[in-house]
């Protein structure tokens, strides 16, 4: 890089925009204590109880258009400087995404869901990223269609309505949803399979993990069932990649369900089982 740019040499990196990057033999550790910390203090939380996870397994966010209005402001703030915080934690992510959604018109309700989060970073300040000496690189896709990918519809129960980003399809059953959720996966798949490709990496056939047995099926099946000959015929293109190689669906018990910390509320311990997957760490360690 010094033979194409004017640059100087000032050390090992250690910090770089809100960033701690730690450099030791066994790897490198990539954390946001000191940004999460001011943070807290920023939002005037800093003497916060803290808490074990981001949000309860009952709470349920809403428009709560009957609530009580809180400044937009300082609302949008916390969120923006949450968003943030995502890129090095990732344990996060659900609960801050969740309530973003209601930035245009926040309520109370929304702003206790944040407090907690904030809570909750009291509580683990110093989690990071851990990348550790001769990891090697392995794609690998989860797909869950539980609560960010389809909801129950509480005006029938005869069938689950999907939602990808302002288009909607419906599922008759629970497999078909988790179908067509993974369809989207194996979308993102192929997108980071051709971004690692113009950086050199090759990735083979790309493990796709569902928890459901049916989806697996229909996704492996070339014949076109009448039970599922409703759903859009580009969903299907999962089928063909399957053919291909591209992807391979594979089976994967629930409580491995990676994508589970993405889509739900959990408890403590599945929580912070699901959280290790991350290669996650702690920066005093």
């Amino acid at each position: 890089m010094s033979r194409e740019f004017e640059m100087s040499m000032i050390g090992e990196l250690n910090f770089f925009l809100g960033f701690q990057i730690k450099q030791v033999k066994g790897g490198i550790f990539i954390h946001q204590e000191k940004y999460c910390r001011d943070l807290l203090k920023k939002f005037k939380m800093g003497d916060c109880k803290p808490i074990s996870t981001p949000m309860s397994t009952n709470e349920h966010l809403d428009a709560d258009v009957d609530g009580k209005p809180v400044d937009q402001s300082t609302y949008r703030s916390m969120i923006g400087s949450l968003l943030y915080l995502t890129a090095s934690r990732p344990d996060i992510m659900f609960s801050v995404c969740l309530c973003a959604r209601f930035q245009a018109a926040p309520k109370e309700s929304h702003l206790t869901a944040v407090k907690r989060i904030l809570r909750y970073l009291k509580h683990t300040p110093s989690i990071g990223l851990w990348y550790p000496e001769g990891a090697k690189l392995e794609l690998l896709g989860y797909s869950d269609s539980d609560f960010a990918g389809y909801r129950v519809d509480r005006k029938s129960t005869s069938g689950v309505s999907w939602s990808s980003k302002k288009q909607s399809c419906v599922a008759l059953s629970t497999a078909e949803a988790e179908y067509i959720a993974a369809g989207a996966c194996c979308a993102q798949i192929l997108y980071m399979k051709q971004s690692l490709l113009d950086f050199g990496v090759v990735c083979g056939s790309v493990p796709l993990l569902c928890d459901n047995e049916s989806a697996a099926k229909i996704a492996k099946n070339p014949v076109q069932h009448s039970r599922t000959k409703h759903i859009d015929i580009r969903h299907h293109f999962l089928r063909d990649h399957e053919a291909k190689g591209d992807i391979t669906i594979t089976g994967v018990r629930s409580e491995e369900q990676l994508a589970d910390i993405f889509t739900k509320p959990l408890g403590e311990e599945t929580f912070c089982r699901l959280r290790n997957f991350f290669k996650i760490g702690v920066s005093r360690v």
